[in-house]
């Protein structure tokens, strides 16, 4: 039975093990990035990493979900590469790149005309203007952010997760170094405390998106991709089809990221102290979530990869064998956290009270790493797939009328308000992780029966 065992999942394996090293070397690199914003802004002062947590938060979700819509050009892209339609390919990063470009285009007007009502949220009087300085700093990166998106999820489809990878390490160590420079003032630089951490990051966004989009216009390996992308063909067509394919998973991506948001916000009407320690878990608790969804991006690709060819054998195969290492990294992350967590803690900052409050998320931090994992896996394989619809009422009712409920509740009958909010997170982790497992196995059941018929 073990050898059995092996010999059927062995393969799969290997295959999520190449493509998911790179995507996993690039999201360790976003929470050393992440890490050390956190770090640097929180050793500057409270204040400052009290409003850098509720300014995130709120980025968060538009953030995730340009992500998310820029990922629906994965199985897109994916599906015509397991073709070998190259032409098409590129044709299809066009439309996607003239689609996102617009999506983004939409969410800075809408988080712009949100500036003028901050505080309306019920946040600390001294934290605003901070936020306000802030928060305009990152809304000036969204489009940045957005052109490269398009292009490092068209890499992934192609299963090249090496180019993005580099790519973004490179901004990454530009936004530590600017960090440095600009948060305490530093090689001649003006201290500019909170904003210094936003000019870098918006800084590292923009070199970003320009690098990658230099490097397809120029690199041999795309030219036939760039012949399907110079053709002026995309029409609105392919713009549908981008269309229809990603915005379910925009949806889904940011109804999840908003319970995460409303929790900081619910956080701040207790105060900055609750605030912080929760910015300071959510910052560590990145080390489990990037690293679950380096593989799981791993194993969309080639969920894509065989759909296109009809293989559904192949795909139950492959999303069965990327839950096997997810959850394995959810147990390491899990250790680190029961075993490294006081001392990652006090790492971010030095006041006692947010090192105290931060305490107490570690136990619901754990228990949720299994739920995330899950979720993430499943979630991941039926993008990989295009029937992305049931992503929508699903995130729907776990995320809004189960998560944001009990979040309430339980931020008022816990001790400390941001425990309970992690509480609801396992929760509503939970009934996504089992829905979404029922449904990616009923779309293969049903797409294998109409393959064969």
């Amino acid at each position: 039975m073990r050898v059995s065992f092996w010999k059927e999942y062995t393969g799969y394996y290997k295959r999520l093990a190449i493509l998911g090293l790179p995507v996993l070397v690039t999201q360790l690199g976003i929470i050393v990035v992440s890490f050390a914003d956190t770090m640097m802004v929180g050793h500057y002062g409270t204040n400052e990493l009290a409003a850098a947590a509720f300014v995130n938060s709120l980025f968060v979700v538009v953030t995730v979900m340009q992500i998310g819509f820029a990922s629906g050009l994965t199985p897109l892209v994916g599906a015509l590469f397991g073709r070998g339609e190259k032409h098409r390919a590129g044709g299809m990063l066009r439309a996607g790149l003239e689609v996102n470009i617009a999506v983004s285009a939409v969410f800075t007007l809408i988080m712009g005309c949100l500036y003028f009502h901050l505080h309306r949220f019920g946040q600390p009087e001294e934290l605003l203007p901070l936020i306000r300085q802030y928060y305009l700093i990152i809304l000036a990166s969204l489009l940045p952010m957005a052109l490269f998106n398009t292009f490092q999820q068209t890499c992934n489809g192609i299963t090249d997760t090496r180019t993005p990878m580099w790519f973004i390490l490179g901004a990454n160590v530009l936004n530590i170094l600017g960090n440095y420079a600009l948060i305490y003032g530093h090689w001649g630089l003006p201290e500019a405390g909170l904003a210094g951490a936003g000019i870098s990051t918006l800084v590292a966004r923009i070199l970003a998106a320009v690098g990658i989009t230099i490097y397809f216009m120029k690199r041999r390996h795309y030219r036939s991709y760039r012949e399907g992308f110079s053709a002026k063909t995309s029409g609105l067509g392919l713009r549908k089809e981008v269309w229809r394919t990603s915005y379910p998973v925009m949806i889904q991506s940011g109804v999840e990221c908003s319970l995460w948001a409303f929790g900081a916000i619910v956080c701040g009407w207790y105060g900055k102290i609750q605030l912080a320690a929760y910015q300071v878990v959510n910052t560590i608790s990145q080390l489990g979530f990037m690293i679950y969804m380096s593989f799981s991006t791993a194993l969309s690709i080639l969920v894509a990869n065989f759909t296109g060819q009809q293989a559904w054998e192949s795909v139950r195969r492959v999303t069965m064998a990327g839950l096997h290492l997810i959850l394995v990294l959810a147990t390491l992350s899990s250790l680190i956290f029961l075993l490294g967590g006081e001392h990652l803690i006090s790492v971010f900052t030095p006041d006692k009270e947010v090192e105290i409050s931060a305490l107490g998320l570690l136990l619901p931090l754990v228990v949720y790493q299994y739920m995330d994992a899950v979720q993430l896996t499943y979630c991941n394989a039926i993008r990989g797939t295009s029937h992305v619809q049931p992503l929508l009422w699903i995130s729907l009712g776990c995320y809004v009328g189960i998560g944001a409920p009990v979040l309430l509740k339980f931020a008022q009958i816990f001790p400390e308000a941001n425990d309970g909010i992690y509480w609801s997170f396992c929760i509503a982790l939970g009934a996504a992780a089992m829905l979404l497992s029922y449904f990616f196995y009923h779309i293969v059941r049903r797409e294998s029966l109409l393959s064969n018929s």
